[in-house]
């Protein structure tokens, strides 16, 4: 990142030209120049102040503050490990549990197993539940369990919740049912990652004592 040309003080033919200042995306931070730390005397010696100008450049923490800033303090534009920190601060993991296929099977073998012409024969390999989220996934489920953590409970604010995890995706609205129940509702069909995200999650609040229900029309 660069930012204006600063003149040198007081140059002349030795001078070495102009400086760049280094500018962050995190807003304005007061530009330093060495000049300032350079008395007249010394100005126009090449060899001084180029190796001023190095040792400054070599100090230099304006790209290295914009990579920590936008790799994993913007949770916005935080990747991987920037991600899972900001997980460990919300409480939600990255790992979520995916509804494991049915196959074939006989009744005795086990309760997941179904019926003849009703799921495929089993492959003879065992998957894992567990399912570890994309940084475009996460970054959404972080962003819903940050107004989760702040929600004041209304219903405007929860159906805010379901905007921020499914954009564009179809109308996902809550409805408070009036008998200490309450329904999620959802008007499009649900990827197993998105239902993993809305059943386990738990970064869809509901009041304690209610009785939650999930719905897919």
């Amino acid at each position: 990142m660069t930012g204006p040309l600063v003149p040198l003080p007081g140059a002349g033919s030795n001078a070495i030209g102009k400086f760049t200042i280094g500018v962050s995306p995190i807003g304005d931070i007061p530009a330093f120049s060495f000049w300032n730390t350079v008395i007249s005397q010394y100005a126009n010696s090449p060899i001084l102040t180029t190796l001023i100008q190095n040792f400054f450049q070599d100090l230099d923490q304006t790209a290295n503050l914009d990579l920590i800033f936008d790799n994993i303090l913007n949770l916005n534009t935080a990747q991987g490990y920037g991600l899972d920190v900001w997980g460990r601060i919300l409480g939600v993991s990255r790992i979520v549990t995916v509804q494991a296929g049915r196959n074939f099977g006989f009744n005795e073998a086990s309760p997941t197993v179904d019926p003849w012409n009703v799921s495929p024969f089993f492959t003879g390999v065992l998957l894992n539940n567990n399912f570890a989220l994309t940084d475009a996934s996460y970054r959404k489920l972080l962003n819903a369990k940050a107004l989760a953590n702040i929600t004041n409970g209304t219903i405007p604010a929860l159906n805010e919740i379901l905007v921020t995890l499914f954009p564009g995706q179809g109308n996902a609205y809550v409805t408070d049912n009036g008998n200490m129940t309450m329904t999620y509702t959802f008007t499009f069909a649900l990827s197993p990652t998105d239902a993993a995200i809305v059943t386990s999650s738990g970064v869809l609040p509901k009041p304690a004592g209610v009785t939650l229900t999930f719905v897919q029309l």
